[in-house]
């Protein structure tokens, strides 16, 4: 008897339970397309940005470019600039190391693949590579810093 019962409702049983699964799935609401993440992800990395640590910052630009790519370059007092470049295709992942008020992001790529310039260095010019971009941020909540991820990832997938 039992088994009557299931051949006879087992396609209603089954569409049951994948209605759910496909209304939430649904209901979520549009996903963000290129234009919105890059705006957003601009956003985010500038309200975020605290050059408040970096003595003698005469200006800074962060972006993140329509080409993935995340782009800092850093202007000091005496004429200094420090330019960091990584493409998006090559980011690996981020960690946050602080608390919400203050801390610092890291973007990693996956092996030596974030370009460091300095220009007008007393030192002199250097080029050279790294790993991980760290950037001083304040006021980042876990649910902005999840959606910035996702934003990256986004980018490293090349906006598909």
């Amino acid at each position: 008897m039992l088994r009557s019962l299931l051949h006879r409702y087992g396609k209603a049983l089954i569409l049951l339970a994948i209605l759910p699964v496909c209304a939430f799935k649904y209901l979520q609401g549009p996903k963000m397309d290129e234009q919105e993440w890059l705006q957003w992800s601009n956003r985010c990395l500038n309200e975020a940005y605290d050059p408040s640590g970096e003595e003698k910052l005469k200006n800074w630009e962060l972006t993140v470019t329509p080409e993935h790519f995340i782009r800092l370059r850093k202007t000091f007092q005496h004429g200094k600039q420090e330019y960091f470049s990584l493409q998006l295709h090559l980011f690996n992942d981020l960690d946050y190391l602080g608390k919400t008020d203050h801390g610092v992001l890291q973007l990693k790529a996956n092996n030596d693949d974030i370009i460091v310039q300095t220009y007008d260095d007393p030192k002199g010019n250097v080029d050279s590579m790294a790993t991980v971009l760290e950037l001083p941020v304040k006021n980042m909540q876990p649910e902005r810093l999840d959606s910035l991820r996702e934003a990256l990832m986004f980018f490293k997938s090349g906006g598909l």
